[in-house]
């Protein structure tokens, strides 16, 4: 099982560990598109900050997020894990998972990046601040950048198993599964069940905890359909819907009334 999860939009410090080495992150074939990202952000990062602040989409507030970036060669490094925060990651609990389940992470949750593509909960990298709608002046549209890459790394990273799609719109337009792959996908939406609409703190606690869950539980569905039994077997209300046509994605609704 591949799980898919978009990034958080705050993090947590870098630290005080050692710095990043590139070269030691998951997925190698992404490594030339993460340099172009990484280079052209430092470089930003460490000119003019007013500028820098509007590229990146920031608010006065959060114009340290500027300098933190321009040090992102040199700064601490911790495992993705522990600098994603936020409602997601927060029900995930990353750090309070038994062993076995955290070995579960590691081998099957990715996360989408806007500067590194996507990372494993394992590999190591410093607290940064770019999202993938952000329009680099060198490079562009971060997802646009990223798509090419993706289409060639992704498909033997998925594997032949299932592929649990619980990333945003904008991380999942830098890979959108195709073929065989796409027919193993499972795209999962949250929504509050007596209104039947999403609601972004509803969605995000409780896809946190759908992967919580499965990780807990060592549960291992081959596909879509197994999925779907798997988590009405672990509590959850799920409407499912199978794919027209081959080479399409299932869409799967959980239905919740409140978050625990």
């Amino acid at each position: 099982m591949l799980v898919l999860l978009p990034p958080s939009e705050g993090k947590a410090s870098s630290g005080r560990g050692a710095p990043l080495k590139p070269e030691s992150l998951s997925l190698p074939g992404l490594a030339e598109a993460r340099e172009a990202v990484l280079g052209e952000l430092v470089e930003l990062c460490s000119g003019d900050e007013d500028k820098a602040r509007e590229v990146l989409g920031l608010s006065e507030g959060l114009r340290s997020e500027v300098a933190k970036n321009a040090e992102l060669r040199t700064a601490g490094a911790r495992p993705a894990g522990e600098i994603y925060t936020g409602v997601l990651y927060d029900s995930l609990g990353l750090a309070s998972l038994d062993t076995a389940a955290k070995r579960r992470a590691g081998r099957s949750l990715l996360v989408f990046s806007g500067l590194w593509g996507a990372v494993r909960v394992t590999d190591r990298i410093p607290s940064y601040r770019c999202s993938m709608g952000v329009r680099l002046p060198g490079l562009g549209a971060l997802g646009a950048h990223w798509r090419a890459p993706m289409a060639s790394v992704l498909p033997e990273v998925a594997g032949s198993g299932l592929v649990l799609d619980l990333r945003s719109a904008a991380y999942a337009a830098a890979w959108k599964p195709k073929g065989e792959v796409a027919g193993r996908t499972a795209s999962v939406r949250v929504l509050h069940a007596p209104t039947r609409k999403v609601v972004s703190h509803f969605n995000k606690a409780t896809k946190g905890r759908i992967v919580r869950s499965l990780l807990t539980a060592g549960a291992d569905p081959k596909g879509p359909a197994e999925l779907v039994e798997t988590l009405r077997d672990l509590g959850y209300v799920v409407e499912a819907q199978a794919p027209a046509k081959a080479g399409q994605a299932w869409s799967l609704d959980v239905l919740v009334d409140e978050v625990h």
